[in-house]
């Protein structure tokens, strides 16, 4: 008789023992559960807003700038400039010794295609905006950009050549969709 009474206490806390073990891997999932729905709007409100991530890329369609024309438009709140070279243009920038340069840069290496150039358009200097993006004008001694605050000149690559600033008119991430858009950033 006292073999069963002991072999019905054994199953009871073997029943006592699953039960408990349930519990608390339901109590656990149920607090990672917890936990996890209250972080989320924490870590949710890092992202970055609509409009921000509206502003990482822009297309631009490039049909309409003809041979010689720039233009200007904004991306992530800066000025980039769109150039459609001419064949000089494009010689002149290939034609430029490297020791000629500050900040030595071949110029097959800030295009992807030789007649398009596409620049951030901010001064390394002070940040200041150059001029020369107006249609078939070039400004400076080297027929490219010059900032006038300081006296920077940047050549038809958009390299710098003359003034205090110290690094090339720097060339944003950008890849052509097609042979009519540009899409940067």
């Amino acid at each position: 008789m006292a073999e069963t009474d002991s072999a019905k206490v054994s199953e009871h806390v073997e029943k006592v023992e699953t039960r408990r073990d349930f519990l608390q891997l339901a109590t656990g999932a149920f607090a990672a559960v917890g936990g996890a729905a209250v972080a989320w709007p924490f870590i949710q409100q890092m992202n970055p807003a609509a409009d921000t991530l509206a502003l990482a890329t822009v297309e631009v369609d490039i049909s309409a700038i003809e041979e010689g024309q720039a233009i200007k438009v904004k991306w992530r709140g800066v000025p980039v400039f769109i150039r459609h070279r001419t064949k000089a243009e494009i010689d002149a920038a290939n034609a430029v010794s490297q020791g000629d340069l500050i900040d030595p840069e071949e110029d097959n290496v800030r295009v992807k295609k030789p007649e398009w150039l596409v620049l951030v358009g901010v001064c390394t200097h002070l940040g200041c905006i150059p001029l020369g993006t107006s249609q078939g004008e070039t400004k400076g001694e080297f027929n490219g950009w010059f900032c006038p605050c300081h006296g920077s000149h940047y050549d038809s690559s958009g390299r710098i050549r003359k003034g205090p600033a110290p690094k090339n008119l720097p060339v944003p991430e950008y890849a052509f969709i097609s042979d009519n858009v540009v899409k940067i950033g």
